[in-house]
């Protein structure tokens, strides 16, 4: 099948409201281009202070989905809301949550991150995402219009034992919501992808922020990758919107060609 895809490249700041007000304008510009799945990145409702963040934190479905499922709605198409702050019971660490919404409006998933971003980097960003997160427990995979859609956020694209899970579990598009840093993203956020769209054979999204707030600038770069491990999009450096041609069935040709999802041999994967 094939699904015409949008990434939207956001530069959210300080204001909750007018991030998402801003995301949704972009996010109609793209449905109304023809996109049927249109992808924001991460924190599109704020950065700012750990404060800040938390304050932004709002029920889902909520006042920031709803923007995105009447859009969904006008469009008859599908929105994944990239990230937003949901509030869970702990006032200090909203979940970071990814929102699929359906072309009805209502939420049809919702991921909320498991690796959280605890690093320090050299000459580059320090972060202790745990202390403003709540960490998710349970991977997402959800149907898109018949194509099957494993649900990621950022600095998961780390940890390939999640993309393998979800490409075992039958995901043939791999959504990466992104808010990556500058410094790493420079070296890492293009050879991550595509590592993660060849070593499964399947197609990467990855709407991303740029810009951002002084001292954890983003790196921008919004693209998507086939299964090949081929960019087949890529945003400028700028607020953007960039549009591509799913075709799921590369995933099965790719699969076909280099089976390692069927090569597998888990019983030799002991040590001792």
């Amino acid at each position: 099948m094939e699904l015409p895809v949008a990434l939207i490249q956001t530069d959210a700041g300080a204001d909750p409201e007018a991030n998402v007000a801003r995301a949704a304008e972009l996010a109609e510009a793209a449905a109304a281009d023809g996109a049927r799945l249109v992808a924001l990145p991460e924190y599109l409702q704020y950065r700012g202070s750990d404060a800040g963040f938390r304050a932004s934190a709002r029920p889902i479905p909520g006042p920031f989905t709803a923007p995105f499922a009447e859009i969904a709605k006008r469009h008859a198409c599908w929105i994944l809301a990239g990230s937003l702050a949901e509030a869970s019971g702990d006032p200090e660490r909203p979940y970071n949550t990814s929102t699929l919404i359906g072309p009805n409006g209502s939420v049809v998933a919702r991921y909320r991150k498991i690796h959280l971003f605890d690093v320090a980097i050299d000459n580059g960003p320090v972060d202790l995402e745990s202390g403003r997160v709540l960490a998710g427990t349970e991977p997402v995979i959800a149907d898109v219009a018949g194509a099957r859609l494993g649900m990621t956020i950022c600095y998961d694209l780390r940890f390939p034992e999640l993309y393998r899970t979800l490409a075992l579990a039958g995901a043939e598009i791999l959504a990466v919501p992104s808010n990556f840093t500058e410094r790493t993203g420079r070296d890492h956020w293009e050879v991550l992808l595509r590592a993660r769209a060849i070593e499964n054979g399947a197609w990467v999204i990855a709407p991303s922020q740029i810009g951002g707030p002084p001292g954890h600038p983003a790196y921008g770069h919004a693209m998507i990758v086939d299964p090949w491990g081929i960019v087949v999009a890529h945003a400028p450096d700028r607020e953007s919107v960039v549009h591509a041609l799913i075709d799921t069935s590369r995933v099965t040709e790719a699969r076909r060609q280099i089976p390692v999802l069927a090569n597998r041999r888990p019983e030799a994967y002991r040590l001792g």
